[in-house]
């Protein structure tokens, strides 16, 4: 548990900086969405960009791997998103739900306990992982969103607006390109790599910074917050930390037979809190972010115990 609250305690940190910054009055009541801004447009295009960059089709050809992993976030999302329209939700805002129980956080905290409990071999894995996260179900979270705030109705015409509305979006376009440029065998100049190491490397903290300043917000009671948004934020933690990385043992173990590493792997990559991701998209769309800040909160207080328990049943105590 010690090895695993060491990694958690930096995000806590993080997440308390902005708290106390705002409630202090260090920094003022736009300070949130403008700093979410940033990454959003910045940072984590810099992220995703050079992430697709750099992988190679060979070290990322593991495709029971890909299966398990995919499955287990999609049929997750799926379910949640299909709970959430059922309840009378708007599809935007079902669709930030929807990832907020599904999206592991693979790169703040996948890459450190990945390599303290499996050591390098977790790499590999790991940056799968979170091409599928950060770039797949982000796109299908952007997608649905777009789709949910497109006032046209017409398929075609609607289509369109939201092909319009995707190719404008930093989040959909940066790992595009990345993909081109590794297929076209592009070298970047040392400068621009230091300049997208720079600004990738502020995604988390930035990211983890607006969140607790989010949170030191005190905002109005409404009809979806209170007790009920409590409620949700529950469920959300409880799908997030206990039924994914049940669905991907499941599927890693009984479906596609992986290897004994490969099926303990895919649980933790499972098994990890929410990550960002959805916060910064119920930002930058101005949609209900309370659900989704109090996800990310509970599911990586909670992680503390079900990663530290999970860790401790596969043999790693380190």
């Amino acid at each position: 548990m010690l090895a695993t609250l060491e990694i958690l305690l930096p995000v806590f940190g993080l997440i308390f900086a902005g708290f106390a910054c705002r409630r202090r009055g260090v920094l003022g009541p736009n300070s949130a969405s403008e700093l979410n801004r940033f990454v959003v447009w910045l940072a984590l295009p810099a992220l995703l960009f050079d992430t697709m960059a750099h992988a190679t089709w060979h070290q990322l050809y593991q495709p029971a791997f890909v299966a398990t992993f995919s499955l287990a976030c999609v049929c997750v999302f799926a379910l949640i998103l299909a709970l959430r329209l059922f309840s009378g939700r708007h599809l935007a805002d079902a669709s930030v739900d929807a990832i907020a129980a599904s999206y592991p956080n693979t790169g703040y905290i996948g890459f450190p306990l990945g390599v303290i409990a499996f050591g390098q071999a977790s790499l590999t894995p790991t940056t799968i992982a979170t091409i599928l996260v950060a770039c797949v179900l982000f796109a299908v979270a952007i997608v649905l969103i777009e789709i949910g705030l497109q006032t046209e109705r017409t398929p075609h015409k609607l289509g369109l607006k939201v092909l319009r509305s995707l190719a404008r979006n930093p989040l959909i376009v940066s790992p595009l390109a990345g993909v081109a440029v590794a297929s076209l065998h592009v070298t970047l100049p040392a400068s621009a790599e230091t300049f997208l190491k720079l600004l990738a490397g502020a995604a988390s903290p930035c990211a983890l910074v607006s969140l607790g300043l989010f949170l030191a917000e005190k905002r109005a009671v409404e009809a979806d917050d209170g007790a009920g948004a409590g409620r949700i934020s529950l469920l959300l933690t409880g799908i997030k930390l206990v039924a994914q990385p049940a669905l991907a043992w499941w599927l890693a173990a009984r479906v596609f037979g992986l290897a004994p590493m490969l099926v303990e792997m895919a649980v933790v990559l499972a098994a990890l809190p929410t990550g960002t991701g959805p916060f910064m998209l119920a930002e930058f769309y101005e949609r209900e972010a309370h659900i989704t800040s109090r996800t990310i909160l509970l599911s990586t207080v909670g992680s503390v115990v079900t990663l530290s328990l999970l860790l401790m049943v596969m043999g790693h105590r380190s």
